[in-house]
């Protein structure tokens, strides 16, 4: 009886969790671009919705992997940005599905993500396709970010400011600024 109680005490909380994790191991969101991995045609595809091509490389079992999820896409401040403004592609770091890169080389998944020296996870890329449909790379985050440093990241790029000044400098401009108006900063929300 001890037990039947415990497990309706755990109903509306099991019932309200959105995790998903997929055959691969790696936690899925709804929201992320269910892509054929043709990276090329998605970084247009996300130019031609005025949006950026986000990668996002992931192992099963990542304790940081398992933050971003848990933390920074719960955030719907940082959800409602990331829907805003990219396409979302997950890879494994591990996965052994065909990549199509941006120069149109058909690889693994796990010799993808060597060839583009990868060495942590999450691993985030962010590509831009310009008019004449060249594709680059504009930014790159090894590893976890706080929410407040993630989302910023994300304002960094949507705003342009990669063209202008390092990621840190921006940061740190934007960190003055908050002082300066008496805010505190919590980098946790």
């Amino acid at each position: 009886m001890l037990k039947f109680c415990f497990v309706l005490l755990l109903l509306p909380s099991i019932a309200l969790s959105t995790e998903k994790i997929g055959d691969d191991g790696l936690f899925k969101q709804d929201w992320f671009y269910q892509s054929f991995l043709e990276l090329n045609e998605d970084a247009i595809e996300a130019d031609s919705t005025g949006k950026y091509l986000m990668v996002l490389i992931e192992q099963a079992g990542c304790p940081y992997c398992r933050e971003l999820h848990q933390v920074n896409f719960k955030n719907k401040e940082i959800i409602t940005y990331l829907q805003d403004h990219f396409l979302i592609v997950q890879i494994d770091l591990w996965g052994s599905r065909e990549v199509v890169s941006i120069d149109g080389e058909s690889l693994e998944e796990r010799d993808w993500v060597t060839k583009n020296d990868i060495f942590f996870t999450p691993t985030t890329l962010i590509y831009t396709a310009a008019e004449s449909g060249r594709v680059e790379e504009i930014f790159r985050m090894p590893g976890y970010l706080k929410p407040f440093h993630y989302l910023s990241s994300l304002e960094y790029v949507v705003n342009e400011k990669y063209l202008e000044k390092t990621f840190q400098q921006y940061l740190q401009e934007k960190f003055d600024n908050l002082r300066a108006k008496g805010e505190t900063i919590n980098v946790w929300k």
